[in-house]
């Protein structure tokens, strides 16, 4: 990327690379968030903590 461009972000990344990063990060957290959730709900069942 040239130094003197006025497309520059404090990433260093383009605006398709940012938005690439941006669906993977989220399709990522919803599917860590997603099993985390059903941990939860099956550790409910083995023994219910409130």
């Amino acid at each position: 990327m040239s130094e003197g461009s006025s497309q520059s972000s404090l990433s260093g990344l383009t605006e398709s690379e940012a938005q690439e990063f941006h669906g993977v990060f989220v399709t990522s957290f919803s599917i860590f968030t997603a099993i985390a959730v059903v941990a939860h709900i099956l550790v409910w069942f083995w023994r219910p903590w409130l």
